[in-house]
């Protein structure tokens, strides 16, 4: 397994730094000057050149490119042209807040999901097996920006049982996901995020027991007189290392993509900072956020196959 697991990091380093090249180059295709936000509007030429000597900018982009590649590799991603903060610091804070309600949506999904779409499994062409499909059908088909707003609509104007947008009065520094008072906060996030893995998880969950189901070796255990209990213990032990794939896979898109969600109830994560950062051409926080979640995704991928292979010792690695 260790074999495997270095050699998966070793598959992650040209990952890396395709992802690298291609973040650091899009951002100067898009149109504007990042530095027009700090410059008035009557700022003479001297001024945006020596502005833009000051950043670098005037330099040619692979020199900038590689630079820019050298400070990443020793821990610094430079600092933000809006707030003048290191990028790292905004990126750990808003990466945590991000992670938090991101383990929260899909370890609800999952719990949901498996146990539903396993008893979807066991009643195939029924009533039940058909409302399962429909709610898994719903789950990946409704947009999870709208259900996020009909939520804040019932659950915060009509019946103001939750807030609808923040961390809390303390902000993020003081966010603490064991007390109430800040802990509902989140709730909505959490459960907007919940919806999309929840439809994903279902249907593979149904999948993945029902192909379990049709093999061979469950009607053999069940031939020695095994109970139906113990029949599903075997099954879902068989069925999970798929449905613990697709679950990683679920929590690197919500980590990497919970732009809308975040904006929607004004979270302080990722999602929130990068999509600030591009409304106001922040190069350096554009750069950064996007190569972290990278990254971040390339990482849970990793922990899932590792994970795979200490559920199923019959999945060999090499």
């Amino acid at each position: 397994m260790w074999l495997y697991a270095l050699r998966r990091i070793l598959y992650a380093v040209p990952i890396a730094l395709g992802v690298s090249i291609i973040c650091f180059g899009l951002v100067f295709l898009a149109p504007g000057d990042p530095l027009g936000s700090l410059l008035p509007p009557d700022a003479s030429q001297a001024d945006i050149e020596y502005l833009r000597g000051v950043y670098g900018f005037d330099r040619p982009l692979p020199v900038q490119y590689f630079d820019w590649l050298m400070r990443v590799a020793s821990g610094d991603l430079g600092n933000s042209i809006q707030s003048g903060r290191p990028v790292l610091t905004e990126i750990s804070h808003a990466l945590m807040n991000t992670v938090m309600v991101s383990f929260g949506a899909v370890a609800i999904a999952f719990s949901i999901a498996f146990v539903l779409g396993t008893i979807a499994a066991y009643h195939l062409g029924t009533w039940v097996d058909r409302t399962v499909t429909g709610l898994s059908i719903a789950g990946v088909s409704v947009p999870n920006y709208w259900f996020g707003v009909v939520l804040v609509i019932v659950f915060a104007v009509e019946f103001n049982l939750l807030p609808a947008m923040g961390m809390g009065s303390g902000g993020s520094d003081n966010f603490s996901i064991f007390e109430w008072e800040q802990l509902k906060y989140a709730i909505l996030p959490i459960t907007t995020m919940s919806l999309v893995p929840l439809g994903v998880i279902m249907r593979n969950t149904r999948s993945a027991v029902a192909d379990v189901l049709s093999q061979d070796f469950v009607q053999a255990l069940r031939a020695k007189g095994l109970g139906e209990w113990a029949v599903a213990r075997h099954t879902i032990r068989n069925a999970l290392p798929q449905v613990l794939a697709v679950m990683g896979l679920q929590f690197g898109y919500l980590v990497g993509g919970s732009i809308l969600v975040e904006t929607i109830f004004n979270w302080p994560g990722t999602g929130f900072l990068l999509g600030k950062a591009i409304l106001t051409r922040d190069v350096p926080v554009v750069q950064g956020v996007v190569l972290v979640l990278a990254i971040c995704f390339v990482i849970t991928n990793l922990c899932v196959d590792l994970i795979q292979t200490a559920v199923d010792p019959r999945i060999k690695r090499g």
